[in-house]
């Protein structure tokens, strides 16, 4: 069997409709698209999410729920991920040039360094935040963490 004479099961696969063939083809005429309106004009497209007029979905659901317009938001890195850039790059000092550097986060973005893992050597880390247990975790391991 090769691919030449490979061929669908019998039964399986039927023509389209031929529309706009001539009014023996019983699709002649309007071509099944009905008498006037927008929709039997061509270029006819829909907005996503109309309904005719109708109130759509979306608009009709109660809305839930706050975001704040003054959210900070960081980028968690774990202590497990800094000690393998540390062993990767071959760094005793983490900031934010060295994380860009290796890919791991965007210049914009805020650092927020989280007790996931443990450190293995000693580290001068600078962030913009760290959890209480991630600096202890960073001291007991003979480091130290500077935030501003």
């Amino acid at each position: 069997m090769d691919l030449h004479n490979l061929k669908p099961a019998s039964g399986s696969v039927k023509s389209g409709k031929r529309i706009a063939r001539g009014q023996g083809s019983g699709r002649g005429g309007t071509s099944t698209r009905g008498h006037k309106g927008a929709k039997s004009r061509s270029g006819y497209k829909s907005k996503r999410g109309f309904e005719g007029g109708q109130m759509p979905l979306q608009m009709r659901l109660p809305k839930r729920g706050f975001n704040s317009p003054n959210r900070t938001e960081y980028v968690g890195i774990n202590l497990s991920r800094l000690n393998e850039i540390s062993e990767k790059h071959n760094l005793t000092e983490i900031n934010l040039t060295t994380l860009t550097d290796a890919g791991i986060v965007r210049k914009t973005d805020l650092i927020k360094i989280l007790a996931g893992g443990e450190l293995s050597t000693a580290l001068t880390i600078t962030a913009h935040a760290a959890s209480a247990s991630a600096k202890e975790a960073i001291e007991k391991a003979g480091g130290s963490i500077t935030l501003p």
